[in-house]
């Protein structure tokens, strides 16, 4: 089965995954939205000892999450995050989903009401090799980072990295950490800041709040991981290591 993402190289686990739990702190609540077979969590549950939860509109892929012992149930975004109380997680997590859902502006609203803190990854249809299929060719690209025909596409809402932070900002949310790659690398800082990120990041990965909840100890966090992370090799895939090593505070 094709799907968003599946060209994203593994380590332990899909590497877009690996620097999404990254962000996660250990003993933390967590839910996956869209968790398909379960790999992240997990992967959490063992490095991390997260209290992890998942909801998947695949009834095959929840049997396959419920095999690894996890908390699984069937459900779908759109209609079934509104059944979770205020606070229930301290991180909800929607990864390479959000194009697919018919009210992303909603359903992030729901993330940061069930928890204090949601990481949200997507592909970044504004790289330029998308905007270059469309000028030389005229039609819509078909690629690894979007590998479906217009007529069967799951994408419903074409979203690039500038939409995203402006739909951010409009909901007032904060952006506590923001992290851009290809299918094989994190982009170094140059390419990783604004118009030269929406240009050639293929996926973006973001990890917002509500501005009443800005200021807390994941900033501390976040900021630890990022000075372990600041002299890396930018180009290079992060070593699986560093994804099972991680010290909190």
């Amino acid at each position: 089965m094709t799907y968003i993402g599946q060209n994203i190289i593994k380590h332990q686990i899909r590497y877009d995954l690996e620097i999404i739990a990254n962000l996660i702190k250990s003993s933390s609540k967590v839910l996956d939205i869209g968790c398909g077979d379960g790999e992240l969590l997990e992967f959490l549950k063992k490095t991390k000892n997260v209290n992890g939860r998942g909801l998947e509109i695949s009834q095959s892929q929840v049997s396959k999450a419920l095999m690894r012992g996890l908390s699984v149930i069937q459900g779908d975004a759109e209609n079934d995050l509104s059944v979770y109380p205020n606070r229930s997680f301290d991180y909800a997590v929607l990864s390479q989903t959000l194009q697919a859902t018919h009210n992303p502006k909603e359903i992030l609203e729901e993330m940061l009401r069930i928890s204090e803190f949601a990481i949200v990854s997507f592909p970044n249809f504004a790289h330029i090799k998308n905007r270059l299929h469309l000028l030389w060719h005229g039609s819509m690209p078909i690629s690894k980072t979007i590998p479906f025909e217009w007529y069967e596409t799951p994408n419903i809402h074409f979203c690039s990295i500038n939409d995203f932070e402006k739909l951010c900002k409009q909901l007032d949310f904060v952006i506590k950490e923001k992290v851009f790659l290809t299918s094989k690398h994190k982009l170094i800082s140059f390419f990783g800041h604004g118009a030269i990120a929406n240009l050639f990041a293929e996926y973006g990965i973001f990890l917002i709040t509500k501005n009443d909840f800005a200021a807390t100890n994941q900033e501390e966090f976040s900021f630890e991981t990022s000075l372990r992370e600041k002299f890396s090799a930018s180009f290079q895939p992060l070593p699986a290591a560093a994804f099972t090593n991680n010290s909190t505070k």
